[in-house]
């Protein structure tokens, strides 16, 4: 059973920058490959980022390339989510996300583990 825990969020301006960070409890983290999802007052869950196991190969959505950053360090167990450039369009809840196996998906339902959430409001 792996449990993440996120942090990170809070409110700025924008313009800003936040970084999020996701620690997880597994000894085998490397094992998993990790997401981060957003969901906005009214709105469904949204794919934002992710990244295969080692770190090698990530994507992000089209409304955040070249403003967010997904990375992983598995020596410390933690995936992070820069995010630059921040827009009132990028308030939302951020959940970060494991799925065992070597390769990213898009799709939530490929993320078995989920965290808690962590609030990020930017404000115009």
């Amino acid at each position: 059973q792996v449990q993440l825990v996120g942090s990170g969020g809070g409110l700025v301006q924008a313009g800003g920058s936040l970084r999020l960070s996701c620690a997880a409890s597994e000894r085998t983290f490397s094992s998993y490959a990790m997401g981060w999802f957003r969901q906005a007052p009214g709105k469904e869950r949204a794919f934002v980022a992710a990244i295969n196991w080692s770190g090698t190969d990530t994507y992000h959505t089209d409304a955040v390339k070249g403003r967010f950053t997904i990375s992983r360090d598995n020596a410390k167990n933690t995936v992070y989510l820069q995010m630059n450039s921040l827009k009132p369009e990028d308030t939302a809840v951020y959940y970060c996300a494991a799925a065992y196996g070597s390769s990213w998906s898009v799709e939530a339902s490929a993320y078995g583990y989920w965290g808690q959430g962590t609030q990020v409001t930017v404000s115009s």
